[in-house]
């Protein structure tokens, strides 16, 4: 998806999030259970996108039906090297509504969750945040 690409790459995580559906699900490359909602999709990619250093995207596929997407991509946490995909897959109202994310090789994937894991507090916290003000926006 090129406007997801073009969000990360110029690190607009407000037009990222934008692309998100509300009931978005996120399967992080290093947790089990997978995220779900648009606030916590966001607050997760507004924190990995601090963590992971000279980041690119090198190639992108799609789908026949135009749905979905992969976007490879290379990165550094530390000093660990990563080559990672996201694979999107776009609803019937063009959002993203399901983002995987799978990166090699095992140390730069124990890298990113010793990273990840270290600022999941303010994930929460952002988060709730997110979540409280779309709360707030649709009881207006």
């Amino acid at each position: 998806m090129r406007a997801f690409r073009e969000a990360v790459e110029k690190r607009d995580l407000d037009a990222v999030e934008a692309l998100l559906a509300e009931d978005v699900v996120f399967s992080s490359p290093v947790v089990f259970k997978p995220y779900t909602g648009k606030a916590m999709t966001a607050a997760i990619l507004r924190e990995v996108i601090e963590v992971f250093e000279d980041f690119r995207y090198a190639r992108e596929l799609e789908g026949g039906d135009g749905r979905d997407h992969a976007l490879v991509f290379t990165a550094r946490v530390g000093d660990r090297e990563i080559e990672g995909c996201d694979f999107l897959h776009v609803g019937e109202d063009g959002l993203i509504d399901a983002l995987t994310v799978m990166v090699r090789p095992l140390s730069g994937a124990q890298a990113l969750a010793a990273a990840m894991g270290a600022r999941f507090d303010a994930i929460a916290r952002q988060a709730q945040a997110g979540q409280e003000t779309r709360s707030a926006g649709r009881t207006r």
